[in-house]
């Protein structure tokens, strides 16, 4: 079967110069690849004629299907509609339905004083050789053109619409418009060897991978995700063979298995917790809030969750958790005995059965020869046991604070499971 490619467009100089983080490319990719396409390519372009026209050009030699985001908004810098208009032999015309969905956002949902501008006005015009797409999220519609039996999707960059046409309208035309091969994932979790050990130690089944099923290495954060893609055109035989040869994967990586999803830390904590009807906390000092965010981003995570304490100041940790005054002094708060009793003070403050605690040194500044940047402790126990474990990172502020997040999820992981 003919494989469908895909390439995304971004376009806007807020892509380019970082302002804006492109997240829209990722949502796309997803939800493609779970209808069989595969996307080739990704390209960020700049709010200029020339270089969306050449992009638009080089797209549609390379892929089946490209979808454009962004520059349909309604100030002068937003071109993407008078392109398109151009690049596809058109003219601009009023779309009656689209200009009743704008009234109706405005007098009804956005409720603002005064008429409507002009400029609102005409995100109701859209090219006579395009199929509208209904964006129920904003003004800006979709918009679907073909040119040289290749598909063309324009949509808004604002990610919140972009998503509901994507999933409501795009998805839907492109199952009916390409009959679509299959392409399966299965993804092994793993924590504990680095990339380059875990490849030493599974070289022998990569080796003997069919053709059609290729393994990814996906490192992160003390982690490192194995991604078995298959490809074909009989979804069942293709689930057989894939399950198989993953089988094989997670029992040669059983020991540093994790999950066989493809899911976070703090999802994985969060399961063994509901099945073993316990509840957890967090203190903590260098992490400033960030564990409790993962695990607050899991719809349900109450069911589990009680709360945290932000002890980032050393007051905070005498006055709340009852850490020693003298432990601070003898050893400072960067130590064993100072994250053991932040754990022992949560677990009496939020009445939890688990608890883990962090501190440490973020940098850029603070550290020492003695405790240098990167330099953390996390302890994780319950009211019969505590442990506690250095860990020393090597890299900027941001990172170092996602690391160790990550490292005290998975070491209140391995807690649980070895202490219930």
């Amino acid at each position: 079967m003919k494989k469908i490619n895909a390439s995304i467009i971004t376009i806007g100089d807020e892509l380019l110069i970082g302002q804006t983080i492109d997240t829209n490319s990722a949502f796309i990719a997803q939800e493609l690849n779970k209808i069989g396409v595969w996307v080739k390519r990704r390209v960020a372009v700049g709010d200029a004629w020339d270089d969306i026209w050449q992009a638009l050009d080089e797209e549609g030699k390379n892929s089946d299907i490209i979808i454009i985001t962004g520059g349909l908004g309604p100030t002068a810098d937003d071109i993407t509609k008078p392109l398109l208009c151009k690049y596809f032999g058109g003219k601009l015309i009023v779309n009656d339905d689209v200009l009743k969905h704008v009234q109706y956002l405005f007098d009804q949902i956005y409720r603002r004083p005064g008429p409507m501008l002009e400029r609102n006005l005409k995100q109701a015009e859209v090219p006579d050789v395009c199929t509208v797409l209904h964006n129920a999220r904003g003004t800006a519609p979709g918009m679907l053109f073909k040119k040289n039996d290749k598909v063309f999707i324009s949509l808004p960059g604002v990610p919140h619409e972009m998503k509901g046409l994507i999933v409501n309208e795009v998805i839907p035309r492109l199952l009916k418009e390409f009959d679509m091969p299959v392409i399966l994932h299965r993804t092994a979790f793993t924590s504990g060897l680095g990339e380059s050990m875990i490849a030493e130690h599974i070289k022998d089944f990569e080796t003997a991978l069919p053709a059609h099923i290729k393994l990814a290495y996906l490192p992160g954060y003390g982690m490192v995700k194995l991604r078995l893609t298959a490809t074909g055109d009989d979804k069942e035989q293709l689930e057989k063979e894939l399950d198989a040869q993953f089988d094989h994967l997670k029992a040669l990586v059983q020991h540093v298995l994790v999950t066989d999803t493809d899911e976070g830390l703090e999802v994985v904590v969060g399961k063994i917790l509901r099945e073993k009807g316990k509840t957890m906390g967090t203190a903590e000092s260098c992490t400033g809030g960030y564990i409790a965010h993962l695990i607050t981003s899991v719809a349900g995570s109450s069911a589990y969750y009680k709360g945290s304490i932000v002890c980032y100041a050393n007051t905070v940790k005498e006055d709340i958790l009852k850490v020693k005054h003298d432990t601070l002094v003898s050893v400072g708060a960067v130590s064993e005995e100072t994250v053991i009793q932040m754990v022992k003070g949560a677990i009496e403050q939020l009445r939890t059965d688990y608890m883990v605690a962090t501190s440490g040194i973020m940098g850029p500044d603070g550290g020492s020869t003695e405790k240098p940047v990167g330099t953390v402790w996390i302890a994780a126990g319950n009211k019969e046991k505590i442990v506690a474990k250095q860990f020393h990172f090597r890299f900027d502020r941001e990172r170092n604070i996602r690391q160790t997040a990550h490292t005290a999820l998975d070491f209140l992981r391995k807690f649980i499971l070895a202490n219930s």
